[in-house]
């Protein structure tokens, strides 16, 4: 064969390899399109979204990704949620950090469990009394996920 032909050969066969793909690629694509996410399909969903950091961002987005999961149509009236705050978390339920007071009782209104643990006011000497009266309180943050995690409980972490 001459150099021709092969180099010919190698052309058609790139330009079929090429089609292949690209037919592979568009359906993979259009499948993707199509996707539509898991189906909730037990009666009720329970999760806890644990709240140890004092960065503003950090608490932002535990706020809103607790919003984000109420608002899930597929969860709608199957989801319960409880918020912990322990460590540096703490720092969010402070009554001297009144940006976030409305934040914390909208989600009480929309039936998330708002708890601070005890362990983390006793270790920074923190009251009861700097932190908002309408808090829940457990002996212990990471008692509370590991009871919590044993139920069946989803922990979250943002």
């Amino acid at each position: 064969m001459n150099n021709s032909i092969i180099t010919t050969c190698l052309i058609l066969f790139t330009i079929a390899f090429q089609g292949q793909s690209f037919a592979q690629d568009s359906d993979l694509l259009t499948k993707n399109k199509s996707f539509q996410g898991a189906v909730a399909k037990k009666k009720s969903y329970k999760a806890i979204y644990q709240l140890d950091s004092d960065d503003p961002k950090t608490i932002a987005k535990a706020f809103r990704n607790i919003n984000n999961a109420l608002k899930d149509p597929r969860l709608q009236g199957k989801l319960e949620i409880e918020l912990i705050a322990f460590s540096g978390g703490t720092e969010a339920f402070k009554k001297s950090n009144s940006q976030y007071e409305e934040a914390l009782k909208g989600l009480i209104e929309k039936g998330v469990h708002v708890v601070q643990c005890l362990n983390t006011l006793e270790e920074r000497k923190i009251a009861k009394s700097e932190l908002y009266d309408f808090l829940a309180y457990v002996p212990s943050g990471n008692g509370e996920l590991i009871l919590r995690a044993s139920e069946g409980w989803i922990i979250v972490k943002p």
